[in-house]
């Protein structure tokens, strides 16, 4: 395993920067998540000119064939930008759970970026909770129930909906699909109930498997949001002045940047590193670390921009409520330490034996 990224992930990461840079700068996402927050035609041009929708997608059902580590580069970006599109849960989460069924159809309407999915699990639902939030049941071929907090339901074209073990596609048409206040202006959630709903049966789902490689990737999209925390604070402490100098010259300030800088860099690391091996233990680990980077990057930047990092018209809160909000998805960072600590077999202090945790054989 290289930590290191290659050329052509470096070409792919230049690709989407410079498209995010032209279409979606911050300043144009502040502008619309209060109505539209979805940028719908960027993320054709995401999924048509650069290929993003179908990276995870072998190269039978027509598409690129490429490795997490790619699809990695693409969130890193992503979160730099908080670009309000449906990558992770449509070309990540349900094009995961989509693969294991080979269903070829759907895969290629994913692939080719005419179709949008959605995986309907809670965001809060994790590899150690995968039903948390979800009552669905199947009553021959109709689902009935709902589920709260999904991520990207509002824009699918299918919903695909793991019920026992088993995944099935329903149209979007036939469920309801309410959106509900979030956290994150530029990942709206929403709660999806099913009254009775045709459902395709598609093949096996793994939900564990596909919780864990989902929060594996997530890792690299919170190290977005911490690189452009810390890269845009550091512009502008270069740039602003006090006591005529730089505040970025005052011993305090270096000292927090430098520490700011080391968490960075051990959270791209944590990264890429559950980028090439979803194991249960890297996974772990990225998620345990990177979750509180992302958060702490915020918090500095909002800190060190002073007043105006406090307005609503600076992108930053953006950025900080993408961290806290990502930070409960898919698992919180208490959920990943415990369950690393479980797999390294390390006992439990005693004023927490007996409270819940992670359910055991589900790591």
């Amino acid at each position: 395993m290289t930590l290191l990224y290659s050329e052509v992930e470096e070409e792919l990461r230049a690709a989407v920067r410079g498209l995010l840079a032209d279409r979606c700068p911050p300043a144009a996402v502040l502008k619309r998540v209060e109505s539209d927050p979805y940028d719908l035609d960027l993320w054709k041009t995401l999924a048509g000119e650069i290929g993003v929708a179908g990276l995870l997608i072998p190269e039978q059902y027509g598409g690129a064939g490429a490795s997490a580590r790619e699809a990695a580069v693409v969130l890193e970006e992503l979160g730099r930008g908080v670009a309000p599109v449906p990558f992770f849960t449509s070309a990540v989460l349900a094009t995961q759970a989509l693969l294991a069924t080979g269903s070829a159809d759907l895969l290629g309407g994913l692939a080719e970026g005419r179709t949008t999915a959605a995986l309907v699990v809670s965001f809060a639902a994790s590899p150690y909770r995968p039903g948390r939030g979800s009552s669905v049941s199947l009553d021959g071929g109709t689902l009935s129930g709902t589920v709260s907090a999904v991520a990207g339901a509002e824009v699918a074209d299918v919903l695909l909906v793991p019920v026992g073990g088993e995944l099935y596609a329903v149209e979007a048409a036939d469920a309801a699909v309410q959106v509900v206040p979030s956290l994150d202006l530029t990942r709206p959630v929403a709660t999806v109930t099913f009254s009775a709903s045709p459902a395709r049966s598609l093949g096996p789902c793994d939900l564990v498997e596909v919780l864990r490689s989902g929060a594996g990737l997530l890792a690299s999209e919170q190290l977005g949001v911490a690189g452009w925390c810390l890269d845009t604070t550091l512009a502008y402490v270069k740039e602003r002045h006090q006591f005529a100098r730089p505040i970025g010259s005052f011993q305090a300030i270096k000292h927090r940047l430098a520490d700011l800088w080391l968490d960075v860099v051990r959270a791209r690391a944590a990264a890429r590193a559950a980028a090439s091996d979803d194991s249960a233990v890297t996974v772990a680990v990225a998620q345990a670390w990177n979750a509180g980077v992302a958060v702490h990057a915020a918090e500095e930047a909002l800190q060190l921009h002073g007043g105006i990092g406090m307005t609503w018209e600076h992108p930053l809160h953006l950025y900080l409520k993408r961290a806290k909000a990502t930070e409960t998805a898919l698992g919180t960072p208490g959920d990943h330490r415990e369950a690393l600590a479980s797999l390294a077999d390390v006992p439990a202090p005693a004023s927490l034996v007996g409270e819940p945790g992670p359910e055991r054989g589900q790591q």
